[in-house]
């Protein structure tokens, strides 16, 4: 059995987190990395759980001493991965990325023994539109420019090394269960 780094990506409102808390549900050989980002906490987050939260300055100041893994900019503010965190986490476990495909491909480039791609697609874009508008808070023109973003992010899917559509969330989350398990066992 080996520790890896398992990086789930895909446009918003494809369904990454829900599959995610169904994966560290199922599987205690896993944990979620917690990133950094330099956007406000939401109702109910706590700094340290669901992110760590930080100023522009110590992001940009962190991002310069090399302490991300792979760090991006979106919807202006900033996201990383803490690289001391993952790899404490790696002793112990294999651990969940839930980052975008840029941020994939410098994990893949970094660890390529370690990284396994995964990208979570919708069942077609019609369907995932229909999700974007009906999440709450969610206006037409920032769906539309997550729309424009899912399209990029869909057209990386080969270098993924697995595509798992989300189209029932039961089937989908035993297909990753089932990814995880043939990764972590191969010899």
């Amino acid at each position: 059995m080996r520790n890896l780094l398992f990086v789930i990506s895909g446009p918003s409102g494809v369904g990454k987190g829900t599959l995610v808390d169904r994966l560290l549900e199922r599987d205690d050989r896993l944990i979620e990395s917690v990133s950094c980002t330099t956007r406000s906490p939401r109702p109910g987050e706590v700094d340290g759980r669901e992110y760590f939260f930080l100023s522009r300055e110590e992001f940009l100041a962190r991002m310069q001493r090399g302490e991300f893994l792979e760090a991006d900019e979106h919807f202006g503010n900033f996201y990383g991965t803490p690289f001391p965190f993952v790899k404490e986490q790696l002793k112990e476990k294999s651990v969940i990325l839930e980052i975008d495909v840029v941020g994939g491909a410098n994990c893949k480039k970094l660890f390529p023994e370690k990284t396994i791609l995964i990208l979570i697609a919708p069942p077609s874009k019609e369907e995932l539109c229909a999700r974007l508008v009906g999440r709450d808070k969610t206006t037409v023109e920032a769906a539309s420019y997550r729309l424009s973003r899912a399209e990029y992010e869909l057209g990386q899917r080969d270098s993924y090394d697995y595509v798992v559509v989300n189209d029932d969330l039961e089937r989908a989350t035993e297909e990753l269960l089932s990814i995880i398990e043939k990764e972590i066992n191969k010899d």
